[in-house]
């Protein structure tokens, strides 16, 4: 069997051992250091936001961010439906109540207008939402500026799930530092990686001190180990930090990469019978974390996503179909939602196909020669 040609692998630049190396040399092996201060100055200088805590994960970094916001048993907290479950587990955590919105053609992200019904339905219910939960997934920003004034309106806060979107903007300003808070995600699947950890960004300071205090056992300022909050064990290791410094070094280029990636898949594959892909809408950057595609099985000459998703399988080539919506899911199915069908047909419909920035140029041909015959 050929090599395996993954989704979506970690991509060393050559920098990090240099920063684990002075992380061990100089013992610093615990969940703070100097590598923790400085990917958190990264993160905030590439961003434009103007502070950062480096934490265990990006689930991590959203818990913290409802914790914050007083988020608990009996709240509801708007989240999009059309995203990976870190997204709604925190809000079940809290012993609250997931609202699912619905996603929209254009972005496939949080539906406007499906969001603006459910703020209206649930505060004249007696709930008014206590957070706004919308994601920019596969790199793709939401329509936050729409997003952002309706929550304006109805002074409710926003939590961005940026956790696949960093490099990625609209007009200009970083998908993730549009609410009060934004989520990163450091996996080991993402556009860079710290082995495993999250980030949580805001331009409140208070609000990232507190998430500091939190993530490290809320130990109050005494001799002794005293504890007045509940706290977690989920700030990012001085090791973890080090990889994350130098893999800031090459963002850009990873996000570079990515996009020529993406570009490379349009140019070969617009061509055929019910393939299509995402635009950029007029002043949006996506990342292009993964490259995915739609497959219209009524245009398609009888060709489907899961007869793209089999034939590359078949072939050590690793895809997966789009995300299961939230409100389809046996977890959450009991929850409230409000749907269009829209996110439905995407994942029915949708793929991710390999998109790594190491992909290489000849496994790059021969994806696309793979689907491509299908066709044929």
């Amino acid at each position: 069997m050929s090599a395996k040609i993954w989704l979506s692998s970690p991509h060393m630049g050559g920098e990090e051992f240099n920063f684990v190396k002075e992380a061990f040399d100089t013992n610093w092996i615990a969940p703070l250091g100097p590598n923790v201060n400085g990917f958190e100055a990264d993160l905030q200088a590439f961003t434009g936001s103007t502070h950062a805590a480096a934490l265990s994960s990006g689930t991590a970094a959203l818990h913290l961010a409802l914790i914050m916001l007083g988020v608990g048993p009996g709240d509801e907290v708007i989240c999009q439906s059309f995203t990976f479950s870190a997204t709604a587990n925190p809000i079940v955590y809290q012993g609250a109540t997931p609202v699912f919105i619905d996603s929209e053609a254009e972005t496939w992200n949080m539906c406007p207008i499906q969001l603006e019904k459910a703020i209206k339905e649930r505060i004249a219910n007696g709930k008014k939402p206590k957070a706004i939960i919308p994601v920019h997934l596969y790199g793709m920003p939401a329509q936050i500026e729409r997003i952002m004034a309706l929550a304006n309106q109805y002074e409710i806060p926003v939590i961005e799930d940026a956790a696949e979107a960093l490099g990625s903007s609209v007009n200009g300003k970083a998908a993730g530092t549009f609410g009060v808070m934004g989520v990163l995600s450091f996996n080991g699947n993402k556009i860079i990686t710290t082995s495993g950890g999250g980030a949580l960004i805001s331009d409140n300071d208070e609000l990232i001190s507190q998430s500091r205090f939190l993530a490290t056992q809320a130990r109050d300022n005494a001799p002794h180990y005293q504890h007045s909050q509940i706290g977690y064990n989920y700030r990012m290791s001085n090791v973890c930090a080090g990889i994350g410094r130098g893999q800031m070094q090459v963002l850009n280029d990873r996000v570079n990469q990515r996009r020529k990636n993406y570009d490379t898949y349009v140019k070969e594959l617009s061509s055929l019978p019910g393939v299509s892909f995402l635009p950029e809408p007029a002043g949006y950057k996506s990342n292009r974390w993964l490259s995915t595609i739609l497959v219209d099985p009524n245009a398609s000459n009888g060709v489907t996503r899961e007869d793209i998703r089999l034939a590359l399988e078949k072939e050590n080539i690793e895809c997966r179909p789009l995300w299961k919506p939230m409100h389809l899911q046996p977890v959450f199915e009991k929850y409230p939602s409000y749907v269009n069908n829209v996110s439905e047909e995407l994942f029915n419909n949708g793929l991710c196909i390999p998109s790594g920035s190491n992909l290489s140029e000849g496994d790059l041909q021969k994806v696309i020669s793979h689907i491509k015959a299908l066709f044929n």
